[in-house]
């Protein structure tokens, strides 16, 4: 994949062919400075997601496909007969899958490959293998960046006049185009609209303050990084004329997991009755789930509260609470925008309609 607009770099591409390498950008380091890690086996990869070294629901989701090529290199490097390759990804497949629990596009992304391994009536060759599964990781990250650009320009005509809040990390650094809800705005500012944009903090690691407003910056849109805790008086004030976040998970009803936080952003929404927009591609959605009291919560370590970022917060013998992601209730959004179209009067039948579930 080539470099977005307004040097940002991508958060990652796959250099070569079936024995290349999968590149990805350390996002633990911005905006400090720009690093590039070369994974070549699934192990690295999987280190990676859980690390947030790679982050955003879609991203993860493209290195999980990356992933599954770099299972049938491994494969090919022991020189497995097909049955024993078919084996060792199916293995590697259910590490991947499992590296980060609550979005479901790195699952999504992954059975999708795996359904290329076990569709053939006997064993694929190793290195027919490699190929195909090169090939729709290629066709992921592809339709990622294609489906970006239409949910940027759905979101844009939906989005009314005002400044613009948004929460946690969705743009190129997340996804693999331009972004879901951070691609909303790049678009809506691109087709000559002006504003200012709010990004939260997003604490205990800062991806709106470190990634967000750092993506903003590059593109020269004007950018005003608040801690979380500011969010609701923000919207008091009336200036903030919508939130627009993005989504780990979305279920049948449309309830939606997304960056902890997210949640209390949306309650503070309602009660100002500043619209809460969601803006989320179909392989984000969970249609097994009815509810979003079905979503499995993330819950991360406790140093990353306790000293964010390697700095101490908090005195020796504290404890924390940690969990990665909240869940919005459905009827707290305004509308989910996907690139198949939006999704109002969030409900299981509304996101049936749109979806074709």
């Amino acid at each position: 994949m080539s470099e977005f607009s307004a040097n940002i770099p991508a958060a990652l591409q796959w250099r070569g062919e079936t024995d290349g390498y999968l590149e990805i950008l350390d996002q633990t380091l911005l905006p400090v400075r720009a690093e590039q890690i070369c994974c070549r086996d699934v192990p690295t990869v999987v280190e990676a997601i859980k690390l947030l070294r790679v982050r955003g629901a879609p991203a993860i989701g493209i290195a999980g496909a990356y992933g599954m090529v770099l299972a049938a290199a491994e494969a090919r490097r022991q020189h497995l007969p097909a049955a024993a390759a078919v084996a060792h990804v199916k293995d590697r497949a259910g590490e991947l899958a499992t590296a980060r629990p609550t979005a479901v596009n790195l699952r999504w992304a992954v059975d999708r490959l795996l359904q290329m391994v076990g569709s053939a009536g006997s064993p694929p060759d190793p290195d027919q293998l490699a190929e195909s599964l090169l090939a729709e990781a290629r066709l992921v990250h592809a339709e990622d960046r294609d489906l970006c650009t239409a949910i940027g320009r759905h979101g844009a005509a939906l989005i009314p006049a005002g400044d613009i809040l948004t929460h946690c990390n969705t743009g190129s650094l997340a996804t693999g185009g331009d972004g879901t809800a951070l691609g909303v705005i790049v678009t809506a500012w691109n087709q000559g609209r002006r504003f200012q944009v709010f990004a939260d903090e997003t604490r205990p690691l800062l991806q709106g303050a470190r990634l967000t407003a750092w993506e903003l910056v590059q593109r020269q849109i004007p950018v005003t990084v608040l801690v979380d805790g500011a969010a609701a008086h923000l919207l008091k004030t009336g200036r903030v004329g919508c939130c627009v976040v993005g989504a780990d998970r979305i279920t049948a009803n449309g309830d939606t997991a997304n960056k902890i936080g997210t949640y209390g952003l949306a309650v503070a929404a309602r009660a100002h009755g500043v619209p809460f927009f969601v803006a989320a591609p179909s392989s984000s959605f969970d249609l097994t789930l009815a509810t979003g009291e079905a979503i499995p919560i993330e819950e991360r370590a406790a140093t990353e509260v306790l000293a964010p970022l390697g700095v101490p917060a908090a005195p020796a013998g504290a404890e924390a609470f940690n969990p990665a992601f909240d869940v919005t209730p459905a009827e707290l959004i305004t509308a989910i925008v996907t690139e198949r179209g939006i999704i109002r009067d969030v409900g299981p039948a509304t996101v049936a309609a749109v979806l074709g579930g």
